[in-house]
């Protein structure tokens, strides 16, 4: 039997599956989990076992919302190094965001040049969201056809000129086309009219940031959404909630039947308005991180189901751009990178507030995994499922270091802190490719993904 079909066993006295946390041993065989068995079984004969003691064994995280920005400002990220840093914290699959790349991913062409420049060079299993823009309702049935896995707008100026957002009409119109083959659209929903009337002053002072980026905003656009959705009979996805106000309004539309689902970001749960230092931009991003109380809702939404997964929005930029030699929040780039850090900096969080290693699953595996139509074969140790896992050690920490993170820029508004849950090791299909936050392959193992075909309904 060649070494890559041999058998193997994880053991674990806290495997985390769909039923809950329990202490068991995984079968893997050609990259695919075969067999959860209790924690005493004997090993199938041949088998290569390892015992992870009580660490916890959990299902490879899936990030659906990270932006690589390869080709064309590789030198903000690339495929090899985002992919490389998910890895290390964790995660074992990533879904691209179709902006900060030139070109972005707009056309069937665009998505074909996004590809061949991530051919070869990711850690980990990778997908690509497509964009919704002015001028390319044309363009988006060939690009579900072409495999991405659903469409992402603006509402508002993107940050960068070559994604310009959709209007009121716009947006109607891209849901008119999705909506017949239930295409999903993700958006980034901030009113623009309410963040054009918000005062605007530049400056290092935080607080003034925070109110040039309202909760109104996020919750105008999203009651927008919403009735857009239900006129169509749509599917929508709102990305990286901040306000927790919108909360009702998202829970309303649900029990009428509204197809709507909702992220929310490590940032959003971990750090607050009222610890940011003022000319701090490393904790720039948009929407913005808000005051303790709207995090505490925000919180109890995860709990109750409201919120359907946590995911980096890893938006890297170099740092020049974060205007970081005059501490102006108006001027530097909004985004927080944190794609090897996510897990650890969530649990830490998490284990205060009393949760468990199998939210953490639900949140950050199952529940991304579910968004992208991937939860067939990611997002839970189970039979059949990819041999993707995450090892945690949950109750020892760390203190993030920039030098030791491996994205391109390691700028991050968690450089200093002490984080609860050393990532062990991380498998791709029963292959461990990184081990205590370095890779341990010499050659990239990720596959490029495409949206599965959806299972007919019986």
């Amino acid at each position: 039997m060649a070494v890559e079909e041999q058998e193997q066993v994880l053991r674990s006295t806290r495997v985390v599956t769909p039923e809950g946390e329990r202490a068991a041993s995984v079968v893997v065989a050609g990259g695919t989990i075969t067999a959860v068995l209790a924690h005493d079984a004997p090993p199938p004969a041949g088998a290569r076992l390892t015992d992870l003691g009580d660490d916890v064994l959990l299902p490879g995280l899936v990030d659906t919302h990270v932006h690589v920005n390869d080709p064309g400002r590789a030198e903000w990220e690339g495929f090899g190094t985002a992919t490389a840093a998910a890895a290390a914290g964790g995660i074992t699959t990533v879904v691209d965001m179709p902006l900060n790349s030139i070109p972005p991913t707009t056309t069937t062409a665009h998505l074909e040049v996004k590809r061949a420049a991530a051919r070869g060079r990711v850690h980990v299993d990778t997908g690509f969201w497509g964009g919704a823009v002015p001028g390319n309702a044309g363009d988006l049935r060939p690009l579900h056809d072409a495999g991405v896995f659903g469409f992402k707008c603006f509402l508002l100026h993107s940050g960068v000129d070559e994604f310009p957002q959709l209007n009121s009409d716009e947006l109607g119109a891209a849901l008119a086309e999705l909506a017949p083959f239930d295409g999903l659209l993700i958006v980034h929903a901030e009113d623009p009219l309410l963040i054009e009337a918000a005062p605007r002053r530049p400056g290092p002072r935080y607080a003034d940031f925070l109110a040039s980026r309202p909760q109104a905003a996020e919750d105008t656009a999203i009651a927008g959404l919403i009735a857009l959705a239900r006129r169509f009979g749509a599917r929508i996805h709102i990305l990286h909630l901040s306000s927790a106000s919108a909360l009702p309004l998202i829970g309303a539309a649900r029990r009428d039947g509204v197809r709507v689902t909702v992220e929310t970001c490590p940032h959003f749960l971990t750090l607050t308005a009222e610890e940011v230092p003022d000319g701090a931009t490393e904790f720039k991003c948009c929407p913005p991180i808000r005051e303790a109380a709207n995090q505490d809702a925000l919180w109890r939404a995860l709990a109750d189901g409201t919120i359907d997964c946590v995911v980096s929005d890893h938006s890297p930029s170099t740092a020049d751009l974060k205007a970081r030699d005059t501490g102006d929040f108006a001027a530097a780039w909004g985004g927080i990178s944190s794609l090897q850090l996510g897990l650890s900096a969530v649990w830490t969080e998490a284990r205060k507030r009393g949760h468990t290693p199998a939210d953490l699953a639900r949140w950050m595996s199952a529940g991304p995994a579910a968004l992208a139509g991937l939860d067939g074969t990611k997002g839970a140790i189970a039979p059949g499922h990819d041999a993707d896992f995450a090892v945690l050690a949950p109750e020892e920490t760390f203190t993030v270091e920039p030098r030791r993170l491996l994205h391109r820029n390691p700028l991050t508004a968690y450089a200093g802190r002490t984080l609860h849950g050393v990532v062990r090791a991380t498998y791709l299909r029963g292959e461990m490719i990184a081990r205590n936050g370095v890779l341990a392959v010499s050659e990239p193992a990720g596959r490029l993904l495409t949206r599965p075909a959806p299972v007919p309904r019986t």
